[in-house]
């Protein structure tokens, strides 16, 4: 059986986004809970930083795809 390098990168390149995403959006429901006159600043900053961390998983898939076909 062969091992596929994309799925093992898919899958390790997956988690940090994700836990990010968790954590990002935690923090700004935390602080909307607490400051809810900034409600506007902190969902604009959250839904950038939620895209740099989206970035990173793009990244991973296509690390990904270029292991599929190129090997």
């Amino acid at each position: 059986m062969t091992q596929n390098p994309s799925a093992f990168v898919m899958g390790i390149g997956s988690i940090g986004p994700a836990l990010a995403i968790g954590m990002i959006g935690a923090a700004a429901l935390i602080g909307m809970a607490r400051n809810p006159e900034n409600s506007d600043k902190i969902q604009i900053a959250m839904i950038i930083a939620i895209a740099f961390a989206e970035a990173i998983a793009i990244y991973a898939l296509v690390i990904a795809l270029i292991l599929k076909f190129v090997s």
